[in-house]
């Protein structure tokens, strides 16, 4: 079976995020003052053939862990998606 997976990398919190400061420094420049902050990430998806939907899971989370996210840096949050 397929299974359609999106995954959410984001900065932590704690961190700073330069990628975040330069959108919100050039949406600034456009005149967009009412925006006050910006966070960059990245949003992965994938297709894993997998026996069930918990084993897809398990596959994105090994995937996330080892490759997709800095855990270190950032924070990831898996979504199973009906397609």
């Amino acid at each position: 079976m397929i299974f359609h997976v999106q995954i959410k990398v984001m900065p932590l919190k704690d961190l700073l995020d330069p990628q975040g400061k330069a959108v919100l420094s050039g949406l600034h420049n456009l005149g967009m003052q009412t925006i006050k902050d910006v966070r960059v990430g990245k949003h992965i998806t994938l297709q894993i053939e997998a026996e069930s939907e918990h084993l897809a899971k398990s596959i994105a989370d090994e995937a996330s862990k080892k490759l997709l996210a800095n855990p270190v840096m950032e924070f990831y949050e898996i979504e199973m998606v009906q397609v």
